[in-house]
């Protein structure tokens, strides 16, 4: 299946040869990176994708996690068709918004009242600036590891390497390049997993903090689980100074039927989502508290001025709606549990094999760590995640077996169109994945 691929005349490398003269590195986004270049997609259905070579493969991505019911999901395409021949942007609302802003304050216990963006950095932002403009506090604090898009202060320390990232109980502020070094001053960096730390941490800071951002399964930090009461104790303690709560659900929406905070048992003072609430289009949008929320209410006391031209695009919105309708509990449940099946399959095939793992993630999510060594935190990340090469080398021998999963960790995520059938391939694929890795080497 990677013949046509890597061959001297395949069109996904004429097509990289030709972006690279015209985007830097040959891409616009460096999440679909892949060397020596990436494949092309032609199409999609279900829950797989044609190449531009013409070679099938299950997707194990879905775009990472945004496409829950899977590609060209009939009833959402026909949604989309209905909405697009009557206009697609307009200088006015549409009832399209209003219906997916009840739909998600149904659903979400703690979220009173919405705003759409384009973006799940665009949601971050607006709610770190909600934060600030509500508490009258100008630093929010983070975990180390964590990403929450490319917005500059949620971009701190999001991969530190050991020479920079400081004390694990008091982890450095440290900036990317392109960023203004007095960002770092405003960034207060906790320790994932470890309480007293952060605790000290936020009392020390507790007169600056407008807010604590936390993804309550961050794929940053590997979806290492968060201790138990740990979340628990973020809300206790982020409550008594009035700082507030902001949950990152831009990937984690797709945890169950009201979000993963909710499933994790705590409620937030706002919460940014994104991904899966688009339907497959780009999409954003925060929510929380009524009293937080007013801070964009220009009828009140505006404090927080928000546009965008296409916030809360008819057809995007038109995509999300249908999508979400169609995750009604029971088709969380389902998926949720080939999400537990195919988790214990893989604990399952590593054990037999005497291979030293953990397997991560909930929901409809995995991720598998191929060490012994204790998880706790981003720190214990390093050495065999992300940069380690053996991910890249599975994730071209999956390519070869017909499964697409990311070349930065044996991450994965399910869509509706999938069965026991899709989760016995990938299980199958990994097996051999693994003996062809080691015969390699």
């Amino acid at each position: 299946m990677q013949a046509a691929y890597v061959a001297t005349r395949s069109l996904s490398r004429e097509l990289y040869e030709r972006a690279s003269r015209v985007m830097p590195g040959g891409n616009t986004r460096h999440s679909i990176a892949l060397a020596p270049y990436p494949i092309y997609a032609r199409c999609g259905r279900g829950c797989r994708i044609t190449d531009v070579e013409g070679d099938e493969r299950i997707d194990f991505l879905n775009n990472y996690t945004s496409l829950i019911l899977g590609h060209a999901d009939p009833q959402v395409t026909t949604a989309v068709q209905h909405r697009v021949v009557n206009g697609t942007a307009f200088t006015m609302p549409t009832p399209e918004d209003v219906e997916l802003a009840e739909l998600l304050v149904d659903r979400v216990p703690y979220v009173d009242q919405v705003r759409f963006c384009n973006s799940g950095s665009e949601a971050v932002m607006l709610a770190v600036k909600a934060a600030r403009a509500y508490t009258g506090r100008h630093k929010i604090a983070k975990f180390e590891g964590a990403y929450h898009g490319i917005y500059d202060y949620v971009q701190v320390s999001e991969g530190p390497s050991v020479d920079e990232w400081g004390e694990v109980d008091a982890p450095a502020s440290v900036i990317d390049s392109g960023t203004p070094p007095s960002v770092a001053n405003d960034v207060v960096v906790l320790p994932w997993n470890r309480l007293d730390a952060c605790r000290s941490l936020l009392t020390a800071h507790k007169e600056d903090l407008a807010a604590v951002i936390v993804d309550p399964m961050p794929l940053g930090i590997g979806m290492i689980p968060a201790r138990p009461g740990f979340l628990q104790f973020l809300r206790e303690e982020t409550a008594r100074y009035r700082m507030l709560l902001i949950a990152d659900e831009v990937l984690n929406f797709r945890r169950g039927y009201q979000g993963a905070a909710h499933a994790f048992g705590i409620e937030p003072d706002l919460a940014s989502f994104g991904k899966i609430i688009g339907g497959g289009f780009p999409v954003g949008a925060v929510g929380g508290s009524r009293r937080v929320m007013s801070v964009f209410d220009h009828t009140g006391k505006l404090k927080v001025h928000h546009g965008g031209t296409f916030n809360a695009n008819p057809v995007t919105v038109t995509a999300g709606l249908e999508t979400m309708k169609q995750m009604t509990p029971d088709a969380f449940d389902r998926l949720n549990a080939l999400g537990d099946l195919i988790r214990e399959r893989l604990a399952r095939l590593l054990r037999d094999r005497g291979i030293a793992a953990q397997i991560c993630g909930a929901g409809s999510m995995f991720l598998v760590h191929l060490t012994s060594e204790e998880l706790v935190d981003f720190r214990s990340l390093q050495g065999f995640s992300r940069t380690n090469p053996v991910y890249g080398e599975l994730c071209h021998r999956m390519l070869q077996r017909g499964i697409i999963i990311s070349p930065r960790g044996l991450f994965g995520c399910l869509s509706t169109p999938m069965g026991e059938s899709e989760i016995g391939a990938f299980v199958e694929a990994l097996g051999q994945s693994l003996s062809a890795t080691d015969e390699h080497r």
